[in-house]
């Protein structure tokens, strides 16, 4: 069922249906809406908002329909893609009625909260009209409905004497609580259906990509030309299309094709290592998620192509962002883009606090059993997801606005619980220990402007090339220097890390002991597998005898700055927090809370790791962009510790080997060790990784039983013998 056009505004279900009658009925009121005024005059100018939204949504649903997008100029794909986010871009957001600061300076905190979380998830709707899902559009026409109607009402009987005119918090609370409840089954099925068996418009857009591409390579085959470049496509997903989008695939049409089939290549090439160095059988899988940004189309078409010689087919959601998904960070479907408004999408994070109780918990608990049993033949077939990121946006330090919503002590624990239950639910469906991923990462063009207090003065081909060349790094040689320090590693009982200047680092990681030292070792090598670029050695840290405080001076986590980040370990799980950059110290405690506890009461150290990629750290610094890299890139660039689950999260009973042939001996902890006794109490959902940059590492050193410590790293530099190469790259600054 699509959409069609009618002789009249906006576009509409066939009327030949039940549905379709429902559509028509529920625009002909929303029509009325924006030029009626028949609810408390306070609350006219945000119903009449709300309904003119609804129209302009479906003015674009008429253009996809009408073929009238195929012929638009860009220049006016590009207006009418900015309209669609405008109302939440900076310069407009304090007036948005997205914006719960402003909502609730208008309607009160109670009803203003739940108003702009109902704003929030009528702006989810734009995916369902670029995806084409009607039904799940309609379904959210008559959410807004039915509470304009209340409005209605309450009006009416003020109008007779009878009452203010108001509807109650609670009343409306209520009505979207029971909608996420009603359709939990039908939202939680297209989730999975299309992040495990595929159907999305992505798909589609990247086929015809690399149809037109081929056709046009076939045509300037005997004379110099550019690969097909008609940045038309960037406007049909639908999503936020900033000069990031536009100005990377701009890039990426100039680049020679032998760079982007080497960018390709090293990108699927890990995912099939992965499989390989872990004894997993890729041969039985007959698909992979595949999830890059907008505007890497041409690399992302090269390795639809790669997988498929593997025997996968590319499976790429569609977006996805609802209230619900909202709160899991995961939102964004298979595509990635540029974030119209940061703060729009920090200040909604916790919308869900206003509906979520024991009842909608279990109705999607149940929602996504019933999914997975639904797709159970798809999601056995499923590999794993292949990743690419993107990196270089503009710093983003928060405001923490009291008018958001937030989780409630009690809530935070449910939340967890739920994340852990969902977890637990996707690695039984798709069977965890037996699919792998692999995760890449690129930065975008804004990465060019700096910072504040400076502007770089490198080119973006100098930094994608740098990139590269960090990416591509001849994991050979690092595996070499990496077997040297996991050698050393393997003789002691402890990790001693201390800070230099500013770092107050000052932390002891007990090491787990092998049962049989001549087979076993406590650190994986990691070569250019699933996470790329190479270059670390990590283990499980036991957590009896993790002692210290963990310190860095500035970091980005997920995109989001902490200033003197310190965290205190006792037993190796987190005692105490804090962080910089806010007047009020419990607004840092409360930060670290929502961003890296993700609201558990503590969370264990689930990783020890040294990073090795020097020269991606000295490039970086080079080129004046350390502080923007991902944590992808960023964690091979010093030490880094982990908080929360291990990082062989759900995979603990594999088999691993390092390429020495030695089984990795620490892969559990107190915690995963639970998880065929207790599976609830086993993982915690979350893993981030907190580098300490080599300038910050005064030293790291294996400390042996009875006290001998070898140093690894002085004063920011490898002083094992056996790993001077590492420092090359600061020697050649």
């Amino acid at each position: 069922m699509n959409f069609f056009i009618d002789k009249g505004e906006g576009a509409l279900l066939s009327s030949d249906t039940l549905d379709g009658e429902r559509f028509r009925l529920s625009l002909e009121r929303i029509r009325l809406m924006t030029r009626e005024s028949a609810v408390h005059p306070l609350y006219v100018p945000y119903f009449q908002a709300a309904a003119e939204w609804i129209l302009l949504l479906l003015s674009h649903g008429r253009m996809l329909e009408d073929g009238s997008f195929e012929s638009l100029p860009i220049d006016e794909l590009q207006r009418k893609n900015r309209g669609l986010y405008e109302d939440i871009l900076p310069d407009r957001y304090d007036r948005s009625w997205a914006n719960p600061v402003h909502a609730v300076s208008v309607f009160g905190k109670d009803t203003g909260q739940v108003l702009a979380a109902l704003a929030f998830e009528l702006r989810c709707m734009i995916p369902l009209v670029y995806e084409g899902e009607p039904e799940r559009f309609l379904i959210r026409m008559e959410l807004l409905l039915e509470i304009y109607f209340a409005f209605v009402t309450a009006q009416d009987e003020r109008n007779k004497g009878e009452g203010d005119g108001l509807v109650p918090a609670s009343h409306i609370r209520s009505k979207i609580g029971r909608f996420l409840e009603d359709y939990a089954e039908e939202e939680t099925l297209v989730r999975v259906q299309k992040s495990l068996a595929g159907g999305s418009l992505p798909e589609s857009i990247l086929r015809n990509y690399a149809e037109k591409t081929d056709k046009t390579e076939k045509e300037h085959a005997d004379k110099a030309g550019k690969v097909y470049d008609d940045q038309r496509l960037l406007y049909r997903y639908g999503a936020y299309i900033s000069d990031n989008e536009t100005g990377v695939y701009a890039y990426l049409a100039q680049m020679e094709e032998a760079e982007i089939k080497r960018i390709a290549d090293t990108w699927t090439e890990g995912f099939r290592i992965g499989f390989e160095v872990t004894g997993k059988d890729l041969s039985i899988r007959k698909s992979a998620g595949l999830f890059y940004p907008v505007g890497f189309e041409r690399i992302a078409a090269e390795a639809a192509v790669n997988l498929e010689k593997m025997g996968l087919r590319s499976v790429i959601p569609g977006q996805q962002a609802d209230l619900f998904t909202q709160h899991l960070g995961r939102g964004g479907g298979g595509i990635g883009c540029t974030y119209p408004n940061p703060q729009y999408s920090y200040d909604h994070r916790e919308d869900l606090a206003l509906f979520f109780d024991d009842v909608l918990r279990g109705r999607r608990i149940q929602a996504l059993q019933q999914a997975y049993r639904n797709l159970i033949h798809e999601t056995v077939e499923y590999a794993g997801p292949v990743l690419m990121d993107t990196f270089g946006e503009k710093p983003f330090s928060p405001v923490m606005h009291e008018e958001a919503p937030a989780f409630s002590k009690t809530q935070q624990k449910k939340i967890a619980r739920f994340r852990q239950e969902a977890d637990l639910l996707y690695d039984r469906a798709v069977i965890g220990k037996e699919r792998s991923f692999t995760i890449i990462a690129f930065p975008v063009p804004e990465i060019t402007e700096g910072y504040p207090d400076r502007t770089l003065s490198a080119s973006y081909d100098e930094i994608f090339r740098s990139v590269i060349r960090i990416n591509t790094l001849d994991y050979v040689t690092y595996r070499d220097v990496q077997a040297r320090i996991i050698e050393v590693l393997d003789t002691a009982c402890s990790v001693r890390v201390r800070g230099r200047g500013k770092n107050c680092t000052d932390l002891t990681v007990a090491l787990q002991t092998p049962s049989d030292p001549d087979r076993q070792t406590i650190f994986e090598n990691c070569i250019a597998d699933v996470n790329i670029p190479v270059g670390e050695v990590f283990t499980t840290p036991s957590l009896k005898g993790t002692e210290g405080l963990l310190h860095v001076t500035r970091v980005y986590l997920d995109g989001l700055l902490f200033e003197d980040l310190a965290i205190e370990f006792k037993d190796g799980r987190i005692c105490s927090y804090s962080c910089g950059g806010f007047n009020d110290p419990e607004e840092g405690r409360k930060y670290i809370e929502e961003n890296i506890l993700f609201h558990h009461e503590t969370l264990p150290m689930g990783e020890c790791a040294i990073g090795t990629n020097t020269m991606a750290c000295a490039e970086s610094v080079r080129l004046g962009i350390l502080e923007r890299l991902p944590i992808l890139i960023a964690e091979k660039t010093g030490p880094h510790f982990a908080v929360g689950d291990t990082c062989y999260s759900h995979e603990e009973q594999n088999r691993v080997f390092n390429p020495d042939g030695k089984e990795i001996f620490a892969k559990d902890n107190e915690y995963s060790m639970l998880r065929d006794t207790e599976p609830e109490n086993a993982y915690f959902g979350c893993h981030t990784d907190i580098t300490i940059p080599y300038e910050e590492v005064g030293l790291l050193c294996a400390v042996r039983k009875g006290g001998l410590e070898v140093p690894i790293i002085r004063e920011g530099r490898f002083v094992l013998p056996g790993t001077e190469f590492l420092n090359e790259p600061f020697d050649h600054q």
